[in-house]
């Protein structure tokens, strides 16, 4: 019977109820050992209809990547053929089944969440994951991954693991914790187990166990023992101490080959019989003499495997025995798994048997690293390459194993474990490339928790170190610190570049054309300005300035950097070389090329969800969302800034967080939703380390900003769009991009002066990016700064310049602007058809705030609004922004199958969505989408 857990099966019950009617959901059961943790999915497994599956983490297979998953869904298999090719031969390879590409352990996730969905067909199902503290990394993170897209697939996935929220990291999915046993439970569970008891013994049990289960059944025999010369003793030990001195006393009262094959099983964990028995056999130990321990009620066999009934068990087991008698094991252990499929256990097994220098276990244990990074398990490589850097026989080969180990653990994201890797290995590297790679690693570790600066002082000395002898290896230090240096102010960049810009690199290096484009985009600074004479193409004057003769826009005398160029030139043929064009595309975006930058981020996302590249898809989601809201689709933009933000918070890329929910932030802002915006910027801001500026801090100054200004507070917007006119944040593209803001803040606010420097800037900007959307801007500050006299014609040209593009908000601001300055002269009839231009462009884009200032002005010289209010952006705006995403592919022609693999979803939650989306788009069927004009236009 399960006492004192009425509460905790509710829940349970819940999950399971939801999850017949088809809603998927997750539970993290969390409790010290003994509690009732393994009791209670017991109880509920046996009293449940529901289809099972049900694993447990293994303390000592962290060396192992994805042995706690295979073990899960080994039951699942015979339906892996149903997954797609990707998702399929990336979960073969990863339990070993079949050769292929390493894959991320979330691409792992991803195949598991559609192997659990085609598992559970159309019933629901049950996973249980007991000991998941002791889950290996890679099963880890598969797991988790998979268990925050479950949706509508009726599976309820249950974790139990032990408090320590460090050993099983699962934030944001929710926790059901497991308390002592109150008093009255506690009293029955020991009557149930224990009635021969005297008073005084009973009273110190239940004083003793303080309400933990295991405790309640377990120390009445120690005591019994304790009673009959037994070792167990009263005192201060912590319960869980206690709990394996108990356990230690029933073990050592079975003979000595039983306990040698316990001990043996505690040594391996594998729980496989036959290698216990092969293992045991020179012992002269055999099946007979596992019986003693199955009526002790210390072991569990089943379908040939064995294992303990409690952890503790195995722990007393391993605490006991003598260090003569585990290194017996371990060497009994590593001769029994001789077979080739079981290298790494006999590897493992070769280092605990070794007692100091073992080369040839070095030798076996590298070679496990290998295949677990081949694998993606970086963690269990990690592990592998720095115990062999400890039995290595010669310096070289030691230091040669901890930078494997420390470039593995990099990879895990174990951050701290890297760097302390890496300074081991840096006391003995004495070739210079050993050394710039640990100093890559460090930087990254750096990088990664916010020390912008001391990463970047690291990646520039190791690229010094090689800029010599491997420039190309030179060149990518630089090229990262490009990115560390963005945080860190103009001064940085420019030094970086200069940097960059002294390599001699061959000309046929796959890196040469990015540093190239890299240079080309960042110029010297100009100590003057020369003018442009160049007269408008489209017929309108010169745009000079009126009052000092400087050009709106103006081409340098140097070509362009060209990004659609560097694609087509640039290799493309592994991860570094993608990473380097990844990172030009960015820049791209900083020169003003949205377009070839939407298109180029939009291929890489393709290539990314197509080959399960989850992790970089942050990365290339940003520079999406950038674009997209540069020309103004904003749906587009909410839609990629969400999906890249859940992808963010399940990989646990905390700068990524940031920047999304900036972006977010800005959003929020255009639409004039001020709690929204907020509460984006906020979570962006609280992003940063130490005094580390967060990531998203630019956007979220900007989102700000605009948000202010859109609802009418100039002196608000104004000082916070000027830190973003201030070092160290002048140089971000979002700084750039909102100085035609900060010039309508200060003209509005009675401050045009303010706006001169900025303005400046932009103009020299906008003359080399050489886009007539950026002219067109220009023409507008100009025209904020300009007397009346002169105004009329700046206003008019820059609205030439708008017409042909594909940026409508920045249209109807401009039509807006105009409009207003068209009122104050009297101008009624020309400023009512400026402004209701401008207003159907707010409405039909949901940019509340600015439509309500242009219904004022329109209400103001009697003109009549819109009688409705705001036409938000057609039926696409009544989507959510998954269901926009996967109506756009279904439109497309694409399966519920084929969208969940782009979108990293089950086909079960796609068609879920696309349920929920017909009555809002007006339709009844799938076949009806490509009719919706908004939809053909996004496909189209």
């Amino acid at each position: 019977m399960l006492y004192g857990r009425d509460s905790e099966l509710r829940t349970i019950e819940r999950l399971l109820a939801d999850a017949e009617e088809g809603r998927s959901g997750v539970l993290v059961v969390r409790g010290e050992p003994g509690i009732g943790k393994t009791a209670l999915l017991d109880h509920v497994l046996t009293g449940t209809s529901v289809r099972t599956l049900r694993g447990t983490g293994v303390e000592y297979e962290a060396e192992l990547p994805y042995a706690g998953l295979s073990l899960l869904l080994r039951p699942a298999l015979g339906h892996l053929d149903r997954l797609p090719d990707p998702q399929r031969q990336a979960l073969a390879a990863a339990f070993g089944l079949a050769a292929g590409e390493r894959s991320e352990p979330m691409f792992v996730g991803l195949a598991v969440l559609s192997l659990l969905s085609e598992y559970a067909g159309d019933g629901p199902l049950l996973c249980v994951v007991d000991d998941a503290q002791w889950l290996d990394r890679a099963s880890h993170d598969a797991l988790v991954f998979a268990a925050r897209r479950l949706y509508a697939e009726g599976i309820a996935l249950i974790f139990a693991a032990r408090e320590d929220r460090h050993a099983f990291a699962a934030q944001g999915l929710p926790e059901l914790p497991l308390a002592a046993l109150r008093p009255e439970h506690a009293s029955a569970l020991l009557d149930e187990h224990a009635r021969d008891m005297s008073a005084t013994t009973r009273s110190r049990v239940l004083a003793e166990s303080r309400g933990n289960p295991l405790a309640l059944i377990e120390l009445p025999v120690s005591l019994a023992g304790e009673r009959s010369g037994g070792t167990l003793r009263p005192g201060a030990l912590p319960l869980t101490s206690r709990l394996q001195i108990a356990f230690h006393g029933q073990v050592t009262r079975l003979d000595e080959r039983t306990g040698m094959l316990l001990l043996l099983a505690a040594s391996d964990d594998s729980g496989d019989l036959g290698i216990l028995l092969r293992a045991g056999a020179g012992f002269g130990a055999g099946t007979a003499d596992l019986a003693a321990a199955e009526e002790a009620s210390l072991i569990v066999v089943d379908d040939d495997r064995l294992r303990f009934r409690h952890p503790l068990i195995r722990a007393a087991v391993q605490q006991r025995a003598p260090i003569d008698r585990r290194l017996a094991a371990h060497r009994a252990l590593a001769d029994a798994f001789d077979a080739p499929d079981h290298a790494d256990r006999r590897a493992w097994h070769l280092a605990a048997a070794a007692t100091g220098v073992d080369e040839p276990a070095a030798t076996a244990l590298e070679s496990t690293g290998e295949r677990a990074r081949e694998r993606s398990g970086h963690l269990a490589a990690a592990l592998a390459y720095e115990k062999a850097a400890r039995l290595s026989q010669d310096v070289p080969a030691r230091t040669r194993r901890l930078v494997l180990a420390a470039e593995a653990a990099s990879e895990a994201g174990e951050l701290d474990r890297a760097r302390t890797f890496a300074e081991r290995a840096q006391s003995t590297a004495t070739d210079d490339a050993i050394r710039a790679r640990l100093l890559h690693v460090r930087a990254l570790s750096d990088f990664w928790q916010g020390a912008f600066t001391n990463a970047h002082e690291l990646l520039l000395q190791g690229a010094a170190l090689t800029a010599g002898s491997r420039p190309e290896r030179a060149a990518r230090m630089l090229l990262q610190s490009i990115h560390t240096a963005w945080y860190l102010g103009e001064e940085e960049l420019r030094f970086t570049l200069r940097e960059l810009a002294a390599l001699h690199l061959p000309p046929t290096a796959p890196v040469t054309p990015v540093v190239e484009f890299m240079i080309a985009a960042f110029p010297p600074k100009e100590n003057a300005e020369q003018p442009d004479p160049r007269h408008a193409e489209d017929g309108h004057p010169d745009t000079r300035h009126p009052q000092n003769g400087r050009p709106a826009a103006g081409h340098p005398d140097t070509e362009r950097p060209d990004l659609g160029d560097l694609i087509r030139i640039a290799p493309r043929t592994g991860n570094e070389e993608q990473r380097d064009l990844l990172l030009a595309c960015g820049v791209g975006l900083a020169l003003g090329q949205d377009v070839d930058a939407h298109h180029i981020a939009s291929l890489f996302a393709r290539e990314s969800r197509l080959h399960g590249g989850i992790g970089r898809l942050p990365t290339i989601l940003f520079f999406v969302a950038e674009a997209e809201i540069f020309e103004s689709r904003h749906t587009d933009a909410l839609a990629t800034a969400s999906e890249g933000l859940r992808i963010a918070q399940d990989s646990g890329q905390q700068q990524w967080i940031s920047q999304f929910e900036s972006v977010l932030a800005y959003l929020a802002g255009i639409s004039g939703d001020e709690e929204a915006a907020h509460r984006h910027a906020d979570a962006a801001l609280a992003g940063g380390v130490g005094s580390a500026m967060p990531a998203g801090a630019p956007w979220s100054a900007w989102a700000l900003g605009l948000l202010d200004l859109g609802l009418g507070r100039p002196e608000s917007a104004l000082n916070r769009l000027e830190r973003l006119a201030r070092e160290p944040l002048r140089h971000h593209i979002s700084a750039t991009r909102s100085i035609p803001d900060l010039v309508e803040a200060a003209v509005r606010f009675g401050a045009p002066e303010r706006a001169d420097e900025p303005l400046a800037r932009f103009e020299q900007w906008a003359g080399r990016v050489d886009q007539r959307w950026a002219d067109a801007l220009v023409l507008r500050c100009h025209a904020l700064l300009a007397s009346d006299d002169v105004a009329e014609e700046l206003w008019l040209a820059a609205l030439a310049r708008h017409e042909s593009e594909r940026r409508p908000l920045e249209r109807a601001r401009t039509g807006l602007l105009y409009g207003e300055w068209l009122r104050r002269l009297r101008r009624k009839t020309d400023a009512r058809d400026r402004l209701r231009t401008a207003l159907a462009e707010f409405d039909r884009l949901d940019a509340r705030s600015w439509a309500d200032r242009a219904r004022t002005e329109l209400g103001a010289i009697g003109g009549s609004a819109t009688p409705q209010g705001p036409q938000p952006a057609g039926v696409l705006a009544r989507l959510t922004p998954q269901e926009l995403q996967i109506t756009r592919l279904a439109a497309q022609g694409l399966s519920n199958r084929d969208i969940a693999a782009q979108l990293f979803l089950s086909p079960r939650t796609v068609g879920h969505h696309l349920y929920k989306a017909y009555p809002k788009l007006g339709i009844v069927s799938r076949t009806e989408l490509t009719a919706i004009p908004e939809l053909a236009a996004l496909t189209g």
